[in-house]
């Protein structure tokens, strides 16, 4: 099997599938129409572009996905915003968004103690040592964005709760709390399909790709401080990085 190189989409041999052209006429329309726009009809972009429905909604079904179109059920296909851009950097997910100009909030979903089992590795404890789980919906201007899991050692953070409702910032409650220092942090970032549960919570389609991401952080002498498990919907949010060699 041959890799054939492919410039802009378009493979060498200059076959390009009809859906593909058809997604490309609507992304100049999307940049007409604007964000919030109503998208026309099917019938009549299928009509304009000379193609058969089918071929219309597996190139809307594609914007769909990258999150540059949004479905509502009973009211039509609407011109998406931008998605948000958050920098990877150890900081508050609330200091980040309120940085983008967005309002950030969170629900809590669960707050159990658990025993660590496999995390305990990662935290420095023993398998049957306790951990906090603190499992939240993250949100940007009531919109749901993540859903993060968060696994404290509970004898090292005793009553991490008292005085927390969990809907605030727990980066700054830690601070304020423990007087801790988030000095370093191990992350590791791909691409899942959500749970039916996880995907019921997010507000979105279970074949929606999602980006999973899971940190460890340390304090300034070395010791774990959480393990966080963290998934994005990747419709609605993308991240970047500073490099420097």
């Amino acid at each position: 099997m041959t890799v054939e190189a492919v410039r802009g989409g378009v493979p060498e041999h200059g076959r390009v599938p009809k859906y593909y052209v058809v997604k490309s006429q609507l992304l100049n329309l999307l940049a007409e129409l604007g964000e919030g726009a109503l998208l026309p009809a099917e019938r009549d972009l299928a009509a304009a572009y000379g193609v058969a429905r089918s071929t219309l909604r597996q190139a809307i079904s594609e914007l769909t996905m990258e999150g540059r179109l949004r479905a509502h059920r009973g009211r039509g296909t609407f011109v998406a915003a931008p998605k948000l851009v958050q920098p990877l950097a150890l900081r508050s997910y609330t200091e980040a968004l309120r940085e983008m100009g967005r309002r950030p909030s969170r629900r809590v979903v669960t707050v159990e103690t658990v025993p660590a089992g496999p995390l305990g590795a990662d935290l420095g404890i023993a398998a049957t040592d306790q951990v906090l789980h603190l499992e939240r919906v993250l949100l940007a201007d009531d919109e749901p964005l993540g859903l993060e899991s968060t696994y404290l050692p509970v004898a090292r953070f005793p009553g991490v709760m008292d005085g927390y409702d969990g809907t605030g910032s727990l980066y700054q409650h830690m601070i304020d709390r423990y007087a801790l220092t988030y000095a370093a942090a191990v992350e590791r970032i791909e691409t899942v399909l959500a749970s039916p549960r996880e995907a019921m919570l997010l507000d979105t389609n279970p074949a929606q790709p999602m980006l999973l991401m899971q940190r460890t952080s340390s304090d300034a002498d070395g010791h774990p401080i959480e393990r966080v498990r963290s998934l994005y919907r990747g419709d609605r949010i993308g991240f970047e990085t500073h490099l420097h060699p």
